[in-house]
């Protein structure tokens, strides 16, 4: 297997000017929440260093990882998968089947044994010696372990990966097991949704691609950069929660007002994730926006915490106290009623103290 070329070698080879790299470079590191200063590192990363050899295998899952990862805009999948970095094994996207597929796995295995990336997608099943989950005629689990062992950094793509999603919900026959419970010798990076939004999942990799590093992590093992804030932290419909307007029902009058979703189940307050800034669909919308409260799907064992319609039970409110909704908007009129009470109160007492003052402005007051 020959060493694979440059991100740059391959941009050149397809007639792409240094101005439109340069111009992707500084696009780049803006999506990945980077400074301008850095376009110019991760310019010299691309122009520098050798493409990486990825491996993405498919456990217990439907595939949404793959089909949301295949829609990313910024950087585009064709960039990615073409230019980026060197795909030698998906049986999703790669062209090959059977043997000679099996044959691209073994031969990236062997000939670039601490040096390729392994993306897993889905979960093996530990239920019966692993029989739920085949993979070229050998349980999933063996599989993942062999290919676990060469690698230099596992990405686990989506909620089945990350903390086994509804193939690992309650009861859980084929006990359905998340990667970093089976694989515990190498660094893993989570990247949960159900799926994770395409920007993301390219981001993430963009990132270990051009610094050669894994991205910051929370104590969850997810990206800092995309996972480090609640979906409520910037949902638009902040204003109407702060203000304890929320929609009581399905399609009554708050709901077509576009009021907080709250009451109807949304997780947003406990939800980390990119879904309110980045969005979906080249950032057209996110369930939110669409009607839809936030089901918390990038969360450890979200579809157990249901029922999804049921509004939690309590959330820290703007106001610092531990207060469910019914309590929210009679609290922020407390509020605002105090502040009339004491302005009024205010200006009784200016009014006494200054007589002369107070007879110049009364008729304007």
């Amino acid at each position: 297997m020959t060493s694979p070329a440059t991100f740059y070698d391959v941009f050149r080879q397809q007639g792409i000017s240094r101005r439109s790299f340069n111009k992707f470079c500084s696009l780049t590191a803006a999506s990945l929440g980077l400074s301008p200063a850095f376009a110019s590192e991760i310019a010299h990363a691309m122009e520098t260093k050798r493409r990486t050899p990825v491996i993405w295998l498919n456990g217990l899952e439907c595939t949404c990882c793959s089909e949301s990862f295949i829609r990313s805009g910024h950087p585009l999948v064709s960039d990615v998968v073409l230019s980026m970095l060197s795909l030698d094994y998906s049986h999703v996207l790669m062209a090959a089947a059977g043997h000679q597929a099996e044959a691209a796995l073994e031969e990236t295995r062997r000939e670039h044994a601490g040096e390729y990336i392994l993306a897993v997608e889905g979960n093996p099943p530990l239920n019966e010696d692993g029989m739920f989950c085949i993979v070229g005629g050998r349980p999933f689990i063996e599989q993942l372990q062999e290919m676990a062992a060469g690698a230099k950094a596992v990405v686990a793509w989506g909620s089945c990966a990350s903390n086994g999603c509804v193939q690992a919900a309650k009861p859980n026959p084929t006990q359905a097991t998340p990667i970093h419970k089976v694989i515990k010798d190498k660094p893993i990076i989570k990247v949960p949704g159900c799926p994770p939004i395409a920007e993301v999942m390219t981001g993430v990799l963009t990132y270990m691609l051009t610094f050669d590093r894994i991205p910051p992590l929370d104590r969850l093992g997810r990206p800092k950069m995309f996972y480090g804030q609640r979906i409520h932290d910037k949902c638009y419909r902040r204003p109407h929660f702060d203000a304890g307007q929320f929609a009581e029902a399905w399609d009554d009058e708050n709901s077509r007002k576009g009021y907080c979703l709250y009451k109807m189940g949304c997780r947003g307050p406990t939800t980390y994730n990119a879904c309110s800034t980045v969005r979906w669909n080249d950032g057209v919308s996110f369930p939110i926006q669409s009607g839809h409260g936030c089901i918390g799907c990038s969360e450890e064992n979200f579809w157990d915490n249901g029922p999804f319609y049921e509004r939690l039970a309590s959330v820290h409110t703007p106001l610092g106290v531990e207060s469910n909704a019914d309590k929210i908007g009679v609290a922020t009129v407390g509020v605002i009623g105090a502040g009339i009470v004491a302005h009024a109160a205010a200006s009784a007492l200016q009014r006494a103290r200054n007589p002369d003052n107070a007879a110049k402005t009364g008729a304007g007051e």
